[in-house]
């Protein structure tokens, strides 16, 4: 845990604050915080700052804080990512909290197997959870908005216009362009498949839609892999 995330009615108006639960036990067994330390702190989806550490007990942390900086600067990314197995997606969740991604739409697709909608890892606590986990890490406090589709053809024909402008990128095995960054000030928006890629229909849809197949190489990789190596390749250039 790089940065303690707190909720905004957690601190009062004199910047006090009081915990108890996982993040408390973490800063007293994990961290070892003592009276008088400083700990980095944030505000899911506010600013960032420290926080000085009044009191602890087996029970409670007790905190001032003063949030004087702004989170990490955005990549301006978006994804569209065919649902993955839920034991992947306990994997990605965090990635792409960390990544700074803002809005992931988790579609359906023929190689999706439907069950997988079902997962328990997509329950809003859950999910919650693995996001915290993400944002700690980067020492961000903005999460991912994450939305689910059930139905892609719709999706893809009905909803990409709340994107906005962006470049629209779908990595596929079969693709002859490389993929190479976009410009730091151009949105970008990917859609990445599931393992065994997207399957033709699925392809040409996007295609139709303004999306440029892109190839990561011969080597072939689950999503799990793909999907940091893709942003983190989008962000790379000027």
């Amino acid at each position: 845990m790089n940065l303690l995330l707190l909720e905004t009615h957690e601190v009062s108006a004199d910047g006090l604050v009081r915990l108890s639960g996982r993040r408390q036990e973490h800063a007293r067994e994990v961290l070892r915080v003592q009276a008088g330390e400083t700990l980095r702190v944030g505000v899911r989806g506010g600013r960032c700052g420290l926080a000085t550490v009044l009191a602890r007990d087996d029970q409670a942390l007790e905190l001032r804080v003063e949030l004087n900086a702004a989170p990490p600067p955005r990549p301006g990314i978006d994804l569209i990512l065919a649902i993955p197995r839920p034991k992947a997606l306990k994997r990605i969740i965090p990635a792409l909290a960390s990544l700074g991604v803002d809005r992931v739409v988790l579609v359906n697709a023929a190689r999706v197997e439907k069950s997988y909608f079902d997962s328990k890892v997509l329950e809003r606590t859950f999910l919650d959870g693995l996001i915290d986990l993400g944002l700690e890490q980067a020492r961000d406090t903005v999460p991912p908005t994450i939305e689910l589709r059930e139905r892609f053809k719709p999706f893809i024909e009905d909803e990409l216009s709340a994107f906005g402008p962006a470049a629209r990128l779908v990595p596929h095995p079969t693709a002859s362009a490389a993929l190479a960054p976009v410009p730091k000030n151009q949105r970008v928006l990917l859609a990445i498949g599931p393992d065994g890629g997207w399957v033709p229909f699925e392809i040409e849809l996007l295609a139709k839609h303004g999306f440029v197949p892109v190839s990561l190489g011969e080597r072939v990789l689950r999503v799990e892999v793909a999907v940091p190596t893709v942003i983190g390749a989008e962000r790379a250039g000027p």
